[in-house]
């Protein structure tokens, strides 16, 4: 049911689009910045960004987070528009019981999203009876993607 690192960056930057990996190593300021934007802790200073590139240029970045939603991990491919919004997120590994699972229908709903107020369960993104956790962990994780791609792309050259 889950996918791979590869199947899952295939589907977000599919073919004819390459995908090169990138390593950031975020400063304890930029890490700080980051936290503040997403109001949720940024852990490591490592951060690993996948950047699609086709025809006509960049198509997007995507990032993987990995958090605990109750005791078990999750992992999720946030794919972020070159415009800074959001174009997809994905749960690629879900260690808890599937009934706590949002359907992919609730995970549409951060398409073109930004990092704002909004991007919370309850204000712009909907409840889900059964997977309060799991949104909540999801919004946290995409605020903290999006936080991070600001920082990065701050920081990058020209």
């Amino acid at each position: 049911m889950y996918s791979s690192r590869e199947q899952a960056l295939a589907r977000a930057f599919p073919a004819p689009a390459v995908t090169e990996r990138k390593t950031y190593f975020l400063t304890e300021a930029e890490r700080e910045r980051a936290s503040r934007l997403a109001k949720a802790k940024i852990e490591s200073s490592l951060v690993v960004a996948y950047v699609g590139r086709g025809p006509k240029g960049l198509v997007g970045t995507a990032y993987f987070d990995t958090h605990t939603v109750r005791t078990m991990p999750e992992t999720i491919l946030v794919t972020v528009r070159p415009d800074g919004g959001v174009e997809g997120v994905e749960v690629v590994a879900f260690g808890e019981p599937e009934d706590y699972l949002p359907r992919p229908r609730w995970l549409r709903l951060f398409g073109g999203k930004r990092l704002d107020a909004n991007l919370a369960v309850g204000r712009g993104l909907a409840h889900v009876t059964g997977a309060t956790l799991t949104t909540r962990a999801i919004a946290e994780a995409v605020r903290r993607v999006l936080a991070i791609h600001s920082v990065i792309s701050a920081a990058a050259p020209p």
